[in-house]
């Protein structure tokens, strides 16, 4: 599916009745990857897509556990690759293209965002300008969907023009 970044064309406008991302603010693009199978190990190879690219990643959620499986997945997800990552508070945090933290907002900046939250960050439009890109990955499951609808309505309702794209895995 293309987006009207791909096809060459100006994105859309905000509708007027909605509160805009102040201009001083970089716009990221914010896609949503929907219908994976396995949230988590789609997110690794997410990740493993954007180091190929040069890119670095930030990998934010709120929940501890979701974290954690995270940081394990990076590990076991693929025999043939290695992601070397660490949590944003490792000395280590400046010299590796991965980190994970459990929020965006006062971890250091990267090229993208994988948010792994069920909700909006808070403050998610200050949050997000810090990134070129932003990532959600959405299961198949009816939560995770519902979840992400809501997310996807208010990243729209500030002007943010996130992108769905339907994966086929």
């Amino acid at each position: 599916m293309n987006s009207a970044s791909d096809s060459g064309l100006p994105r859309p406008t905000p509708d007027a009745r909605r509160p805009t991302v102040q201009s001083d603010a970089r716009r990221p693009t914010i896609q949503f990857h929907f219908n994976v199978e396995h949230r988590l190990l789609y997110a690794c190879r997410v990740v493993r897509k954007a180091l190929a690219a040069g890119k670095s990643v930030l990998a934010s959620t709120r929940t501890a556990d979701r974290l954690a499986r995270f940081d394990a997945a990076l590990w076991t997800f693929s025999a043939l690759d290695f992601v070397p990552h660490v949590y944003a508070d490792s000395t280590l945090a400046a010299r590796t293209p991965v980190l994970l933290a459990p929020d965006a907002a006062s971890a250091p900046a990267r090229d993208v965002l994988l948010q792994l939250d069920d909700d909006a960050p808070p403050g998610f439009a200050q949050v997000f300008s810090r990134f070129e890109r932003v990532i959600e990955v959405v299961s198949r499951d009816d939560d995770d969907r519902s979840h992400a609808r809501v997310r996807f309505r208010a990243y729209s309702d500030a002007g943010l023009a996130p992108e769905s794209h339907k994966v086929a895995e």
